[in-house]
């Protein structure tokens, strides 16, 4: 499954990259991802494990996913593969291109997963990037 969504940021190109490459920075930019421990360089990568808190009801599932992001700061562009139990894989590429109002940003999403996890792991995907987006662009106004 792959999909993509555009939008634009008021704010230029070079402080969104900086924000994004940044993995500390997903706290809260992802609405699934509460902590984000081990950071570390793997050659020109960074990785690191994220941990994604699942709620239902009363009760809530902490989901430790491992994330390898690269950088290519001279297409701005923030390709980032994750791993996640379950046998679930995304595949994010971000592309930053300048534009009259800031910043043109395009994430396009591959997701594998097996047959009983595609739905619920689609649409959370989907709705991860649709807050994402609206998240970032509010960051990017109040600073």
């Amino acid at each position: 499954m792959e999909f993509a969504h555009s939008f634009t940021v008021a704010a230029p190109v070079d402080r969104l990259y900086a924000h994004l490459i940044d993995p500390r920075s997903y706290i809260g930019l992802s609405p699934l991802v509460v902590a984000v421990r081990e950071i570390r360089p793997v050659g020109a990568a960074i990785a690191y494990v994220a941990v994604e808190r699942f709620d239902f009801g009363p009760f809530h599932w902490n989901n430790p996913i491992r994330v390898t992001m690269t950088g290519a700061p001279d297409t701005h562009t923030i390709v980032s593969d994750v791993r996640s139990p379950g046998f679930v894989t995304l595949t994010s590429r971000v592309t930053l291109t300048p534009a009259v109002e800031g910043t043109s940003v395009v994430e396009t999403i591959a997701v594998t997963a097996p047959l009983g996890l595609r739905r619920f792991v689609r649409t959370q995907a989907a709705s991860v990037q649709q807050h994402r987006a609206a998240e970032l662009t509010r960051r990017m106004q109040t600073r």
